[in-house]
Protein backbone atom coordinates (compact mmCIF):
# COMPACT_ATOMS: atom_id res chain seq x y z
CA UNK A 1 0.00 0.00 0.00
CA UNK A 2 1.25 3.54 -0.95
CA UNK A 3 -0.09 6.84 0.30
CA UNK A 4 0.45 10.77 -0.89
CA UNK A 5 -0.64 13.53 -2.31
CA UNK A 6 -3.02 13.19 -5.58
CA UNK A 7 -0.78 14.61 -7.79
CA UNK A 8 2.01 11.39 -6.75
CA UNK A 9 -1.10 9.12 -7.23
CA UNK A 10 -2.21 10.31 -10.43
CA UNK A 11 1.67 9.93 -11.58
CA UNK A 12 2.01 6.32 -10.66
CA UNK A 13 -1.52 5.80 -12.39
CA UNK A 14 0.09 7.69 -15.56
CA UNK A 15 3.15 5.39 -15.15
CA UNK A 16 1.20 2.43 -14.92
CA UNK A 17 -0.38 3.45 -18.12
CA UNK A 18 2.55 4.01 -19.89
CA UNK A 19 3.75 0.65 -18.99
CA UNK A 20 1.18 -1.20 -20.96
CA UNK A 21 2.76 -2.67 -24.44
CA UNK A 22 0.17 -3.33 -26.56
CA UNK A 23 0.02 -2.95 -30.19
CA UNK A 24 -3.02 -0.96 -30.35
CA UNK A 25 -5.13 1.52 -28.30
CA UNK A 26 -4.50 1.31 -24.45
CA UNK A 27 -8.05 0.61 -22.94
CA UNK A 28 -8.19 1.99 -19.04
CA UNK A 29 -11.10 0.80 -16.55
CA UNK A 30 -11.75 3.31 -14.01
CA UNK A 31 -13.71 1.25 -12.04
CA UNK A 32 -15.80 1.57 -8.57
CA UNK A 33 -19.30 2.23 -6.83
CA UNK A 34 -20.90 5.81 -7.54
CA UNK A 35 -20.00 8.89 -5.77
CA UNK A 36 -16.59 7.53 -5.28
CA UNK A 37 -15.06 9.93 -7.31
CA UNK A 38 -14.01 7.68 -10.50
CA UNK A 39 -15.08 9.86 -13.24
CA UNK A 40 -13.43 12.94 -11.12
CA UNK A 41 -9.81 10.70 -11.23
CA UNK A 42 -10.38 9.27 -14.83
CA UNK A 43 -10.88 12.96 -16.10
CA UNK A 44 -7.71 13.91 -13.86
CA UNK A 45 -5.89 10.66 -15.57
CA UNK A 46 -6.86 12.06 -18.90
CA UNK A 47 -5.28 15.25 -18.63
CA UNK A 48 -2.12 14.03 -17.00
CA UNK A 49 -1.84 11.75 -19.53
CA UNK A 50 -2.39 14.52 -22.35
CA UNK A 51 0.15 16.69 -20.72
CA UNK A 52 2.94 13.95 -21.78
CA UNK A 53 2.01 13.94 -25.23
CA UNK A 54 -0.63 10.91 -25.35
CA UNK A 55 -3.88 11.09 -27.23
CA UNK A 56 -6.38 10.73 -25.20
CA UNK A 57 -10.24 8.96 -25.66
CA UNK A 58 -11.92 10.09 -22.61
CA UNK A 59 -15.46 7.96 -22.31
CA UNK A 60 -18.15 6.97 -19.82
CA UNK A 61 -20.54 3.96 -18.93
CA UNK A 62 -23.28 7.12 -18.72
CA UNK A 63 -23.68 6.96 -22.54
CA UNK A 64 -24.15 3.07 -22.94
CA UNK A 65 -27.64 2.90 -20.74
CA UNK A 66 -30.22 1.36 -22.39
CA UNK A 67 -33.31 3.75 -22.77
CA UNK A 68 -35.13 4.38 -19.29
CA UNK A 69 -38.00 2.78 -21.24
CA UNK A 70 -36.12 -0.15 -21.26
CA UNK A 71 -33.77 -0.49 -18.29
CA UNK A 72 -36.22 -0.77 -15.26
CA UNK A 73 -37.94 -4.05 -15.70
CA UNK A 74 -37.40 -5.37 -12.13
CA UNK A 75 -38.18 -1.92 -10.78
CA UNK A 76 -37.12 1.41 -10.30
CA UNK A 77 -35.02 0.51 -6.78
CA UNK A 78 -34.28 -2.99 -8.11
CA UNK A 79 -30.79 -3.65 -7.07
CA UNK A 80 -30.23 -6.59 -9.30
CA UNK A 81 -31.93 -4.86 -12.36
CA UNK A 82 -29.50 -2.09 -11.41
CA UNK A 83 -26.65 -4.95 -11.82
CA UNK A 84 -27.69 -6.56 -14.97
CA UNK A 85 -30.07 -4.37 -16.77
CA UNK A 86 -28.66 -0.95 -16.77
CA UNK A 87 -26.37 -0.74 -19.35
CA UNK A 88 -25.49 -2.14 -23.11
CA UNK A 89 -22.87 -4.14 -22.85
CA UNK A 90 -22.74 -5.51 -26.83
CA UNK A 91 -22.72 -2.13 -28.21
CA UNK A 92 -19.86 -0.90 -25.79
CA UNK A 93 -17.74 -4.09 -26.94
CA UNK A 94 -18.84 -3.76 -30.47
CA UNK A 95 -18.60 -0.07 -31.34
CA UNK A 96 -15.41 1.15 -28.95
CA UNK A 97 -13.84 -1.54 -27.05
CA UNK A 98 -12.97 -4.30 -29.54
CA UNK A 99 -12.34 -1.77 -32.22
CA UNK A 100 -9.82 -0.32 -29.93
CA UNK A 101 -8.87 -4.29 -29.19
CA UNK A 102 -6.40 -6.87 -30.65
CA UNK A 103 -7.42 -6.69 -34.19
CA UNK A 104 -9.80 -3.81 -34.19
CA UNK A 105 -9.67 -1.56 -37.11
CA UNK A 106 -9.58 1.36 -34.38
CA UNK A 107 -12.63 3.20 -35.90
CA UNK A 108 -14.93 3.86 -33.26
CA UNK A 109 -17.60 5.54 -31.65
CA UNK A 110 -17.80 7.14 -27.62
CA UNK A 111 -21.26 7.01 -27.16
CA UNK A 112 -24.46 5.17 -28.20
CA UNK A 113 -27.50 7.35 -25.67
CA UNK A 114 -27.76 10.54 -24.70
CA UNK A 115 -29.05 10.23 -20.59
CA UNK A 116 -29.95 13.83 -20.49
CA UNK A 117 -32.49 13.56 -23.87
CA UNK A 118 -33.09 9.83 -23.38
CA UNK A 119 -32.25 9.02 -26.99
CA UNK A 120 -30.21 6.72 -28.80
CA UNK A 121 -27.34 8.49 -30.08
CA UNK A 122 -25.23 7.41 -33.73
CA UNK A 123 -22.28 9.97 -33.43
CA UNK A 124 -19.34 9.91 -36.25
CA UNK A 125 -17.06 6.82 -36.41
CA UNK A 126 -13.83 8.51 -35.23
CA UNK A 127 -10.59 6.83 -36.29
CA UNK A 128 -7.86 6.08 -33.27
CA UNK A 129 -4.23 6.27 -33.53
CA UNK A 130 -2.58 3.16 -32.18
CA UNK A 131 -0.45 4.56 -29.43
CA UNK A 132 -3.94 6.42 -28.27
CA UNK A 133 -5.73 5.72 -24.57
CA UNK A 134 -9.37 5.00 -23.75
CA UNK A 135 -9.49 6.48 -20.08
CA UNK A 136 -13.18 5.01 -19.35
CA UNK A 137 -15.67 5.23 -15.95
CA UNK A 138 -18.40 3.65 -14.86
CA UNK A 139 -19.59 0.95 -12.26
CA UNK A 140 -18.98 -2.81 -13.05
CA UNK A 141 -16.73 -2.74 -15.36
CA UNK A 142 -15.05 -5.78 -14.44
CA UNK A 143 -17.65 -7.97 -14.91
CA UNK A 144 -17.49 -10.64 -16.97
CA UNK A 145 -18.97 -9.52 -19.72
CA UNK A 146 -16.53 -7.09 -20.13
CA UNK A 147 -13.17 -7.76 -18.00
CA UNK A 148 -10.83 -9.52 -21.11
CA UNK A 149 -11.47 -6.07 -22.69
CA UNK A 150 -9.23 -3.81 -20.84
CA UNK A 151 -5.46 -3.58 -21.16
CA UNK A 152 -5.36 -1.77 -17.21
CA UNK A 153 -8.25 -2.33 -14.57
CA UNK A 154 -8.50 0.37 -11.49
CA UNK A 155 -10.71 -0.11 -9.18
CA UNK A 156 -12.03 3.18 -6.72
CA UNK A 157 -12.81 2.36 -3.19
CA UNK A 158 -15.03 4.17 -0.36
CA UNK A 159 -16.59 3.32 2.35
CA UNK A 160 -20.23 2.43 0.62
CA UNK A 161 -21.57 4.55 3.38
CA UNK A 162 -19.92 7.93 2.74
CA UNK A 163 -20.75 7.68 -0.82
CA UNK A 164 -24.24 8.23 0.11
CA UNK A 165 -23.08 11.80 1.72
CA UNK A 166 -21.58 12.86 -1.22
CA UNK A 167 -24.35 11.82 -3.59
CA UNK A 168 -26.52 13.84 -1.57
CA UNK A 169 -23.91 16.92 -1.81
CA UNK A 170 -23.38 15.98 -5.69
CA UNK A 171 -27.28 16.11 -6.26
CA UNK A 172 -28.87 18.43 -3.81
CA UNK A 173 -29.83 20.86 -6.80
CA UNK A 174 -31.76 17.97 -8.52
CA UNK A 175 -32.99 15.90 -5.97
CA UNK A 176 -33.96 16.24 -2.46
CA UNK A 177 -32.16 14.35 0.34
CA UNK A 178 -34.78 11.75 0.71
CA UNK A 179 -34.82 10.41 -2.96
CA UNK A 180 -30.84 10.37 -3.02
CA UNK A 181 -31.14 8.40 0.28
CA UNK A 182 -33.71 5.85 -1.47
CA UNK A 183 -32.16 5.34 -4.63
CA UNK A 184 -28.61 4.75 -3.23
CA UNK A 185 -29.98 2.28 -0.16
CA UNK A 186 -32.01 0.52 -1.99
CA UNK A 187 -30.77 0.29 -5.46
CA UNK A 188 -27.01 1.29 -5.39
CA UNK A 189 -25.08 0.32 -2.77
CA UNK A 190 -27.49 -3.19 -2.70
CA UNK A 191 -26.48 -3.56 -6.38
CA UNK A 192 -22.99 -2.95 -5.43
CA UNK A 193 -22.93 -5.26 -2.44
CA UNK A 194 -23.99 -8.17 -5.13
CA UNK A 195 -21.09 -7.14 -7.74
CA UNK A 196 -18.83 -7.40 -5.07
CA UNK A 197 -19.84 -10.49 -3.83
CA UNK A 198 -20.41 -12.59 -7.33
CA UNK A 199 -17.31 -10.92 -9.19
CA UNK A 200 -14.94 -9.58 -6.35
CA UNK A 201 -13.56 -6.91 -8.71
CA UNK A 202 -10.87 -5.34 -6.60
CA UNK A 203 -8.96 -9.37 -7.06
CA UNK A 204 -9.07 -8.38 -10.87
CA UNK A 205 -8.01 -4.84 -10.57
CA UNK A 206 -4.54 -3.89 -11.16
CA UNK A 207 -4.64 -0.80 -9.25
CA UNK A 208 -6.62 0.24 -6.13
CA UNK A 209 -6.72 3.25 -5.09
CA UNK A 210 -8.51 4.00 -1.62
CA UNK A 211 -9.99 7.59 -2.24
CA UNK A 212 -11.58 8.20 1.02
CA UNK A 213 -9.70 11.17 1.52
CA UNK A 214 -9.42 12.20 -2.51
CA UNK A 215 -6.59 14.66 -1.52
CA UNK A 216 -4.11 11.86 0.78
CA UNK A 217 -5.58 9.07 -1.37
CA UNK A 218 -3.70 5.19 -1.01
CA UNK A 219 -2.99 2.95 -3.72
CA UNK A 220 -2.19 -0.39 -4.00
CA UNK A 221 -0.20 -1.56 -7.08
CA UNK A 222 -1.00 -5.27 -8.14
CA UNK A 223 1.14 -7.85 -9.50
CA UNK A 224 -1.23 -10.01 -11.73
Amino acid sequence: MERGTRDQMLGRLAEATRSVAVAHPTRVAVDGPPATGKTTLADELAVVLRHQGRHVIRATIDDFLFPRAQRYPRGEYSAEGCYRDTHDHDALNRVLLDPLGPGGDRLFRHAVYDHAADTVLSPPVTAAPADAVLVFDGVFLLRPELIDRWDLRIFVSTALEKTVDRAVIRERRVSSRADVERRWRERYIPSQQLYLATVSPTDHADIVVHNDEPQQPAWEIRAH
